[in-house]
């Protein structure tokens, strides 16, 4: 697409939309920048006016969509809203800020989502991808902004990025040449309404391939293996539960490949940095995907033996009064916390609840007899999640009404050889900017108990 003195609307000015923003003003779009915050809200206000970029502050802009060419959103924008069915409807193109972003993309892409693991299957596919080629970018939902990365790229040179359902609702050309699914749970349910349509935001991200790319997916979950009957790429099955005759598995602690004529152990568990079962499936996916890549195994190997995982995903704090405390802020929804749960190998103290994202708590709070000693609630969902887990007998459960009461109610309750673990099952809006200042607050209290 040529975007050079086309009118482009972007809608929102989080990092997403910003740098599209000043993407699209670098390669002689007329931008305008929309936001429902006013003028006095924008920091930058003045610096993007002086760059060229009008701004439409303070309201939705449906009285201007009909003088643009393009639109493009930012993922936190909601596709249902009034001036979006405007400007389709007028046959205005309407596309995600990821879609633009991949257009001026001169390189191969590898694109990776699912419902939980993407950070550190993401964070873990740029650390090989960047040992063999050192200019990749890795963007996109990890927190880094893929429009903010295009520029700096070449055909040499690769783009790993982490993927969610919001920033494929507007994909349309999107074409990885290696994509994941990693697996697939309720999730977001307050924006998509249906599994079905959530489901089907994920299988965008393979939508365009064809039989030259690769398709990674979960052997062990249902709704991801029946996405193999979907798809013209070649897949790549990745499984925990049983061996493969092609793919990549675990077989008892070791992690075995089969695959073009490769039949061998890759690594043991017992080489890893990282805890848990859902880390040795994202370690195979990323694993997978760096085969496709064609990155070397003993490469490959040398990584991962260095991986340590990401912030905010199991993430050990310190060790207080011989309790362990893990943040694991980024567990936003029940089968993320679960994991985390099954993860523990000592009584857990459990800090959950948060904003509604209107699914149900069920599956995790049924895991808590025998695992946690004592539940502490707070957010929103706090009332909900404490009839969930007493439905399944489980009563040891406080609601505190501030983060920092909660954090120091499980150092109460908390005794040596127990392990205090921050995994809400709940996003952060509403009592936080995000789920790194969540953890961040977690971490920095904790540590002030060793002061």
């Amino acid at each position: 697409m040529e975007y050079k003195d086309k009118r482009v609307l972007v809608c929102g000015m989080a990092k997403s939309g910003v740098s599209a923003a000043k993407l699209l003003n670098t390669i002689g779009a007329k931008v305008t920048l929309q936001d429902m915050k006013k003028r006095e809200e924008i920091k930058e206000a003045q610096f993007f006016e002086n760059e060229g970029i009008s701004l439409f502050l303070g309201a939705n802009p449906d009285e201007i969509v009909l003088a643009q060419d393009l639109i493009v959103l930012s993922p936190g924008i909601p596709c249902d809203l009034s001036f979006i069915l405007k400007a389709e409807t007028a046959g205005i193109p309407v596309i995600s800020e990821v879609e633009l972003a991949y257009t001026l993309t001169p390189c191969p892409v590898t694109a990776i989502t699912g419902t939980n693991g993407k950070t550190t299957t993401t964070t873990l596919v740029g650390q090989i991808m960047q040992a063999v080629k050192p200019n990749t970018a890795v963007v996109g939902n990890i927190g880094v902004s893929y429009s903010g990365q295009v520029t700096r790229l070449t055909k040499d040179d690769w783009v790993v990025a982490e993927i969610s359902s919001f920033q494929m609702e507007k994909a349309k050309s999107f074409c990885p040449h290696i994509s994941a699914v990693l697996n697939i749970s309720p999730d977001h349910l307050n924006r998509h309404k249906t599994m079905g349509n959530y489901i089907a935001m994920k299988e965008r991200v393979f939508k365009n391939q064809d039989e030259k790319d690769f398709c990674i997916l979960n052997y062990s979950d249902e709704v991801c293996h029946k996405m193999a009957d979907k798809t013209k790429a070649r897949v790549f099955f990745f499984c925990s539960k049983e061996a493969l005759s092609q793919g990549i598995y675990l077989d008892g602690d070791m992690i075995h490949l089969r695959w073009d004529g490769i039949d061998e152990d890759l690594i043991s568990v017992h080489e890893l940095q990282v805890l848990g079962m859902h880390n040795y499936e994202n370690v195979m996916a990323a694993v997978a995907m760096a085969i496709a890549a064609e990155v070397p195994l003993d490469t490959i190997r040398e990584v991962l033996r260095k991986f340590s995982g990401v912030e905010h995903r199991i993430e050990y704090v310190a060790t207080v009064d011989g309790v362990d405390y893990y943040n694991d802020s980024k567990g936003t929804n029940t089968d993320a916390s679960i994991r985390a749960v099954l993860a523990m190998k000592k009584p857990i103290v459990l800090i959950g609840g948060g904003y509604d994202k209107g699914v149900s708590f069920d599956d995790w709070t049924k895991l808590f007899q025998g695992r946690v000693k004592h539940l502490v609630l707070i957010g929103v969902t706090a009332q909900q999640i404490r009839e969930s887990a007493e439905k399944f007998g489980f009563t040891n459960i406080s609601i505190c009404h501030t983060f920092v009461e909660a954090v120091n109610l499980c150092k109460e309750k908390a005794a040596e050889g127990d392990c205090v673990l921050l995994s809400p099952a709940c996003a952060s809006w509403g009592m936080f900017d995000n789920y790194e200042q969540r953890g961040d607050m977690f971490k920095e209290q904790v540590r002030g108990f060793k002061r």
